[in-house]
């Protein structure tokens, strides 16, 4: 049996096939997220180098910010469950999650069994997402897969605000006509998104294992800040950005299943 899980967010686009419920036949990411050109450009992705076609999927769940405009999907499913799901499956001992995504943070804390006792989430506002990490990435003239190297080039962080993206950003621009270096203000911003992810965190608890997941937990910057604020160990999930459509693909099995 075949099952599809696909992670339409505000940044990206994610979608995993499933045989069985066990093995990975494919997956796909696509910087492009729900009201763009993403969802049918992750589908043609996925399938371009299997032999496989979409009508062989016995059973589809979207998730995500733009899960309700996935067509042919045979049922939606919030992020938080399909994340926690996903984390589970691959590092069954977590226990905390932290998703930093294009447009949201989110904190869950489960129990043994994978079950959710706790999240709570930032949806409204652009500090300490992805969206931020570009902005500041665009206004200090670095590409995003340069910011980890100079995080860990910088001799001390500069303090950038975490409450507003428009705030943060005349900051940044206020430092560098100081002289303030790159590197330090990359450490800063690091830390100010570690902030946001950490005030959600305290609202779950933190417990053993922590995990992080999401587009942002590909920047090793983002958690060592996150490390150094909680003063904890953090795990990033393999491929850290499919976990949701991981966790669709999933359910999607237990659904068939029934």
């Amino acid at each position: 049996m075949l099952t599809l899980g696909i992670d339409i967010g505000s940044a990206s686009s994610k979608a995993v096939i499933l045989r069985d419920g066990a093995e990975m036949t494919a997956s796909a990411v696509i910087q492009a997220g729900t009201g763009t050109s993403g969802p049918g450009r992750v589908m043609e992705e996925l399938f371009r180098d299997i032999d496989l076609e979409p009508q062989d999927i016995d059973f589809t769940v979207a998730t995500g910010y733009g899960r309700f405009s996935v067509e042919n999907a045979d049922k939606q499913i919030s992020e938080i469950t399909c994340h926690a799901k996903g984390i589970y499956y691959l590092l069954p001992k977590a226990r905390t999650i932290i998703d930093i995504g294009g447009q949201d943070a989110k904190a869950i804390q489960l129990d043994a069994k994978g079950n959710i006792l706790k999240f709570v989430m930032n949806d409204k506002c652009a500090a300490g997402t992805g969206r931020f990490l570009d902005v500041m990435a665009r206004v200090l003239e670095i590409p995003l897969t340069d910011m980890e190297s100079a995080h860990f080039k910088a001799d001390k962080w500069a303090s950038v605000s975490s409450t507003c993206t428009v705030f943060a950003e005349s900051e940044v621009i206020s430092q560098l006509s100081k002289g303030v270096s790159k590197e330090n203000i990359i450490a800063g911003v690091h830390q100010s998104i570690a902030s946001k992810a950490c005030s959600l965190v305290y609202r779950v608890g933190v417990k053993d294992d922590v995990i992080m997941c999401g587009g942002v937990a590909q920047d090793g910057g983002v958690v060592d800040a996150i490390e150094k604020e909680l003063q904890q160990k953090i795990t990033v999930a393999p491929n850290p950005q499919i976990t949701g459509a991981l966790g669709a693909a999933l359910l999607a099995y237990e659904l068939l299943i029934k």
